[in-house]
């Protein structure tokens, strides 16, 4: 990666980290699938010029402190933290920064449209940010593997269905087995259900442009029949925008 100074924008999963190397606004790079155990190493090896930490499910702050250590300014992405964007969130401090870093993205993309955002990952969120920059909330709905999780959990003979993304085949709306039934029902249903909310969604908010993002998102991308755009690192993006407008708030 070299020793030269970009900005970083880390998403910390359950699992894994993902950093996008900025130089101003450009993505220059992504490192993808980075244990969280060997986070603190990467940064250490890797010490950016600011960093921006998000996370649904880990407390950030030891990444901050570390970067301290370095004399490196960083944020961490909570209800707290300026945005460049408003929200009309009735409950902002529940809001997952995930989402927030992705309508932040949507932005970034289309400044001047309404964005749905649909981030398909463990749930689906399907967020609205209005064309004069304005977060008014969306959907949460069951995600692709949860519904056979839920199917096998919640019946005595339905089995678990593990998903291989490598090898995913979009099944027949007509399955022969039991397995390819729970396929098609799980496939299809979820199918149906993002046309369905974008079709009412532009019915009911006007025409808008749809963001397709998450770990789910490459199964379903040439399956839907809407105009949709592949936004696979708008979060990285929308993290990389509020840590600028941090920067600038801060040097201001």
């Amino acid at each position: 990666m070299g020793k030269t100074k970009r900005n970083a924008a880390v998403d910390v999963g359950n699992t894994f980290a993902k950093i996008g190397w900025f130089e101003g606004e450009k993505l220059t790079e992504t490192v993808s699938k980075i244990p969280i155990d060997t986070l603190e190493t990467h940064l250490r090896a890797n010490p950016p010029a600011y960093a921006i930490f998000s996370s649904t499910s880990q407390d950030t702050t030891k990444y901050t402190d570390l970067l301290r250590e370095f004399g490196v300014t960083s944020f961490q992405l909570t209800p707290t933290l300026a945005l460049p964007i408003e929200k009309n969130y009735d409950t902002p401090n529940t809001l997952g920064a995930d989402r927030v870093a992705a309508a932040v993205g949507a932005k970034v993309l289309f400044p001047n449209d309404h964005c749905l955002v649909i981030d398909m990952g463990t749930c689906v969120t399907y967020d609205w940010v209005s064309a004069t920059g304005v977060f008014e909330g969306g959907i949460i709905s069951p995600g692709f593997r949860m519904r056979f999780q839920a199917m096998n959990a919640f019946t005595k003979r339905l089995p678990l269905i593990e998903i291989n993304s490598t090898d995913f085949q979009v099944p027949s709306l007509v399955g022969k087995s039991t397995r390819t039934a729970m396929e098609s029902g799980a496939f299809n249903g979820l199918l149906a259900e993002m046309q369905g909310f974008i079709e009412r969604y532009r019915s009911e908010r006007g025409e808008c442009q749809v963001l397709l993002c998450g770990g789910d998102a490459p199964l379903f991308e040439n399956s839907l029949k809407n105009r949709i755009f592949a936004a696979p690192n708008v979060v990285l993006t929308g993290l990389n925008r509020i840590l600028q407008y941090n920067i600038n708030l801060q040097n201001a």
